[in-house]
């Protein structure tokens, strides 16, 4: 009998210390975007398209053990007159987990004016550790996202019970630091770009001054008010103006875009 207690006391010890060590990968309800979507953005410089972006969520074979994943990609490039004196040829890629939205995998990169940047990220969300491809590794939460997959994670969230002044709070991993990414709800409005008036949700992001912009009002983006929720106006100001990201062209959407009748 006492054996029989210390072999059950045995595999209750074992049992608990291998349960605890588990990690449980966060997981989302994903109703916003789909593989095949492509986004088109316009960079626009005062009245003169400066640049354009283009999104995609695309199907890959990759997995991470059997985890499934999707392929995010963004590019960015200048157009016109704008390549004579700083061209730009950036592209970011990102590979996520296709349950949690969160990257396994990210690549970037940059080329801007002659400047040259070259990341490659290994997530490893089950140790909480994030290696940079050049023999670093960092602690980060799990779940951390990376310049591409925010984009997309943002969508997943719900916010349709947002209250004026609410503040929605994430972790991304960039340029080898965790950065705490804060966006505030201001309220609803109509938007108006080159594509139609769109009804949408109105946000700034919580910056810490001293960083890239000085104040909340130095960046204002609207995101579509639907199940879609694309951002689809991005407007910025810079030292010498104002920057405008804006859609023009989009395929692939789980939904239609509600445009407003004029």
């Amino acid at each position: 009998m006492k054996k029989l207690i210390f072999g059950f006391s045995l595999i209750l010890v074992v049992f608990t210390m291998t349960s605890s060590s588990v990690i449980l990968l966060p997981e989302v309800n994903n109703k916003s975007f789909q593989v095949g979507e492509t986004l088109r953005y316009r960079v626009t410089y005062g009245f003169v398209d400066a640049g354009e972006a283009v999104l995609e969520v695309k199907q890959t074979n990759k997995k991470n053990g059997n985890r499934e994943m999707l392929h995010l990609k963004g590019t960015g490039r200048t157009l016109g007159a704008f390549n004579a004196f700083f061209k730009v040829n950036d592209v970011y890629e990102s590979y996520v987990d296709k349950k949690g939205i969160f990257p396994w995998q990210f690549v970037r990169r940059v080329e801007e004016g002659g400047y040259k940047l070259s990341q490659d990220y290994t997530f490893k969300h089950e140790k909480q550790k994030v290696n940079n491809g050049e023999g670093k590794e960092f602690t980060v939460p799990i779940g951390i996202q990376d310049m591409v997959s925010s984009f997309y994670y943002a969508r997943t969230l719900d916010f349709k019970n947002m209250k004026v002044g609410d503040v929605v709070e994430f972790n991304c991993f960039m340029d080898d630091e965790v950065w705490p990414l804060k966006i505030k709800f201001v309220g609803d409005e109509v938007i108006h770009i080159r594509k139609g008036k769109f009804k949408c949700k109105k946000f700034v992001p919580v910056v810490q001054k001293g960083k890239y912009f000085e104040s909340e009002n130095d960046v204002n983006f609207w995101v579509t008010d639907d199940e879609n929720r694309i951002p689809i106006l991005v407007r910025a100001k810079i030292p010498v103006g104002t920057v405008k990201l804006h859609l023009v062209e989009w395929a692939g959407l789980k939904y239609d875009l509600n445009k407003v009748k004029v």
